[in-house]
């Protein structure tokens, strides 16, 4: 008999995520997590397209599976859909521009990691998101229309310093290209029947190379990564006070409520119905500009 969790064996459909409203959204990186640090320190990918802007202390962050360094001065951008986790330092500060996808043409279509290393440059973003955040302050009328023009400003300042400054696009590894296949197949089929073995299937290659390939890569093996996304969908519909803790389970693949609830308590340390009553008061705070109907 089986003794994994059944998402890794006969898995059933995740429920289909809440669409994201159609906000333009700047807030410090503190306060997008609030008392929940998962929200960005697991694998997930995202229906917005997300900016980072580091301005103090030091990290980690995983691109399309793929793990790699972030520093002062970094600028990170990442479209919907990618596959992503962030993980900073303590003592670090950093902003956050989250958009809905397609908002402006401007904005790439891959992830960009730069690095600016002129002082403008950087004062030119700092001040951008500076002036967005005023914005939602002060929540005036037509403050979404203001928060778009600034994002355009933003695509601007993105194309000029991919064409000017040091972009961090370490050479490529046949390792990192597979990793990055298999980041973009979770994101693409990871509510789908799938096992890992299927992805491996799908990559051609074994699942036991696949696996070593995503830890070298990653810094976690294939079945985690698969994990962890499962994680991050079971937390998220927690934060939420519906459906039932037997739906969840059952959404995510598990056989049972109980074994569900015993994975659940192995990956985070609380029972489902813990995580679920605590929920509230760890949401992270809401912008005002976000409150308008």
């Amino acid at each position: 008999m089986s003794t994994g969790p059944a998402f890794l064996h006969q898995p059933s459909r995740i429920h289909e995520p809440v669409e994201a409203p159609r906000q333009v959204l700047c807030q410090p990186f503190a306060q997008v997590v609030g008392q929940s640090p998962w929200r960005m320190s697991l694998l997930h990918d995202r229906p917005d397209d997300l900016l980072l802007w580091v301005t103090r202390g030091q990290g980690k962050i995983v691109i399309d599976g793929v793990r790699r360094g972030l520093g002062v001065n970094n600028a990170v951008f990442l479209p919907a859909g990618t596959l992503m986790a962030v993980d900073l330092g303590p003592q670090s500060l950093a902003q956050v521009i989250q958009s809905p996808p397609g908002l402006t043409d401007r904005l790439p279509r891959s992830p960009l990691h730069l690095r600016p290393r002129e002082s403008l440059a950087q004062a030119e973003l700092t001040g951008e998101i500076e002036a967005m955040q005023r914005e939602i302050a002060r929540d005036r009328p037509m403050v979404q229309d203001a928060l778009a023009a600034h994002l355009t400003l933003v695509a601007v300042w993105l194309e000029r310093q991919r064409s000017e400054a040091p972009v961090d696009a370490p050479r490529e590894t046949a390792a990192d290209r597979l990793v990055r296949r298999y980041a973009q197949l979770l994101v693409a089929h990871h509510r789908s029947d799938r096992v890992m073995s299927d992805y491996a299937d799908m990559l051609d290659v074994t699942p036991t190379h696949l696996s070593r390939t995503a830890k070298a890569a990653c810094g976690r093996s294939a079945a985690e990564m698969l994990t962890e996304r499962v994680v991050y969908a079971a937390r998220e519909m927690l934060s939420e006070p519906e459906p039932p803790v037997g739906e969840v389970a059952e959404a995510l693949g598990f056989n049972s409520a109980a074994y569900f609830g015993r994975f659940v308590q192995t990956h985070t340390g609380a029972t489902p119905t813990d995580l679920r009553a605590r929920a509230g008061r760890d949401a992270p705070a809401t912008p005002l500009s976000a409150r308008r109907p």
